[in-house]
């Protein structure tokens, strides 16, 4: 692929000039709407296959479009290089809108990402990024996650390419990110990028030394948050440099589980986007276990703090593609549902889930589906607090402390500490708490007991379910006013006030009798393993 930029759309003085005024912060936030996502309830579901895997099994398109699929995205742009020329685009979008379902696309824009130099194995065949590798804080190299030039321009280019050749939304995955995983505290620590920090801001290479303490220690100081508006910048204008040459709406970004600003991805620059919500469970051996499930549930409530429900995707993916089985596929559709994400976003690289699969999706895809539009834009409400801080989101890890979810306590999302109820705080925020960078406003605050600090006004407890189950017994007199489910067993209890619902999610794979009791009154509901029900009539 050519890369000079005067075959480009844009060219190289103005998308300099573009990043300039990103960086001042001056087009952050552009009122954009999906193209496909009207206000409306109904909840769809979308299928990411690749070109190759229509092309060698035949069943496939079909398959997924009795199973109830709304729309196919393929993906024929990967890590700076295409890997279908556009014309055949042109001809599977033909060929998938004959078969009665829209067709979109799915890029790689930045590289998967790899902690190492080696470039990984997940795309098969792929020519690997011809921009400079990312390094981290330690100084090794690593593939993928990193803005070097000419990496914005070469997928400007791309994304404009394709949207001639086959017009639709166009995702950019999660690689589009500046941090290599969840976990890592992002920003590409090279010389290029160590010089032009220290420049911008005046500062000494001591800074640079006290830099990279912060980032060692997770210590959220101004020069990390610098550090970290500047990788969030040259990110944000990535994705304006792409955005620029689509029609509107016609671009969305996928975050990746607990994706936020220490991974250069700034939340706020991305609310009226088609945005794919983080998860992360894409194997029955993470997704089994009940904290597995709510943490997957805590990432995608999160991250809806920031994108509209008919803008939202989740990513549903199995990696590898039979990892995850189709069971617990099927019971991740709980997540969207009790998160208002209004799109099921089901994939899993090049190589397809098994055609069987499809006969357990295909009727948990039509389970879910009213049930969503029964509860789709009403808030849940509750005693317990879901919070997911500053500290956690610009300098902690991805280690929420969700096993509350699983208590049957009804809960809420919150993005300040809340003044009543139980709020439960990541080692990050409690942390934050403990130095007085994080100040209470009168609810009960818990962390862990295992997180090694001594907060005043706040309250060490194990995440367990029997401590859990013991603070639910402790609060009953509180519980008057919301439902909750009596029996001590793993279940998410959503309740929606305004209309008169909970949704009960059992985390157990065996069926299970809840009850939920309610102002004096009890209500019995029967549910499947990993199965949801509502309970109606809750006034």
């Amino acid at each position: 692929m050519n890369t000079n930029s005067a075959n480009l759309p844009i060219n190289r003085r103005s998308f300099l000039q573009i990043n300039t005024l990103l960086g001042a912060g001056l087009c952050a936030g552009w009122p954009l709407h999906s193209a496909t996502a009207a206000e409306t309830r109904k909840r769809r579901f979308h299928a990411s296959l690749s070109i190759q895997a229509l092309e060698e099994n035949p069943e496939l398109l079909p398959t997924v479009v009795r199973a109830g699929i709304d729309a196919v995205w393929v993906a024929a742009f990967l890590q700076g290089a295409w890997h279908y020329p556009p014309e055949k685009v042109t001809e599977w979008k033909e060929r998938i809108e004959a078969a009665g379902v829209e067709m979109h696309h799915i890029t790689v824009p930045l590289g998967h990402p790899s902690f190492t130099e080696a470039a990984p194995d997940y795309m098969q065949g792929a020519s690997y990024l011809p921009w400079q590798a990312g390094m981290r804080p330690d100084g090794t190299r690593y593939h993928g996650v990193c803005v070097h030039p000419p990496a914005a321009e070469v997928n400007a280019d791309a994304v404009a390419k394709l949207h001639a050749a086959a017009p639709g939304i166009i995702f950019l995955d999660d690689d589009f990110r500046l941090a290599p995983s969840p976990h890592d505290i992002g920003g590409c620590f090279c010389e290029k990028h160590r010089a032009a920090f220290l420049q911008k801001h005046g500062y000494t290479d001591t800074h640079w030394d006290e830099l990279l303490d912060a980032v060692n220690r997770r210590a959220l100081t101004p020069l990390l948050r610098a550090w970290l508006e500047d990788a969030c910048d040259e990110l944000t204008a990535c994705f304006r440099a792409q955005q620029q040459v689509l029609p509107e709406g016609a671009l969305g970004i996928m975050v990746m589980y607990f994706g936020s600003e220490k991974a250069g991805i700034r939340l706020a620059d991305y609310t009226e986007v088609p945005m794919r919500v983080g998860e992360f469970m894409f194997s029955d051996d993470v997704f089994k276990p009940v904290r597995g499930k709510t943490d997957e549930l805590f990432s995608a409530l999160f991250h809806r703090r920031y994108a509209r429900p008919e803008n939202a995707y989740s990513e549903s993916t199995a990696w590898p593609p039979d990892g995850l089985s189709a069971a617990n596929l099927a019971a991740k559709f709980a997540v969207s549902t009790l998160a208002d994400v209004r799109n099921t976003m089901l994939m899993s690289g090049i190589t397809p889930y098994p055609l069987a699969y499809w006969d357990t999706l295909g009727p948990a895809m039509k389970v879910h589906a009213p049930m969503h539009e029964r509860l789709a834009g009403h808030v849940p409400r509750g005693p317990f607090k879901h919070y997911w801080g500053e500290h956690s989101r610009w300098a902690g890890d991805s280690n929420p402390f969700s096993l509350f979810l699983a208590t049957g306590v009804p809960f809420e999302v919150t993005a300040e500490l809340a003044p009543d109820g139980y709020t439960f705080l990541a080692d990050a925020d409690a942390r934050a708490l403990s130095e007085g960078a994080l100040k209470p406003q009168g609810g009960t605050l818990l962390h862990r007991d295992n997180a090694n600090l001594t907060v005043e006004g706040a309250r060490p407890l194990s995440e367990s379910l029997e401590a859990l189950f013991a603070l639910k017994h402790e609060m009953l007199p509180q519980l008057r006013e919301a439902p909750y489910v009596v029996e001590d067993l793993p279940v998410v209890c959503a309740w929606y006030p305004t209309a008169g619902t909970a949704a009960l999610w059992n985390l157990s794979e065996q069926p299970q009798q809840f009850t939920v009791a309610f102002k004096q009154q009890t209500h019995t509901a029967e549910t499947a393993g990993l199965g949801m029900t509502l309970v109606e009539g809750l006034a």
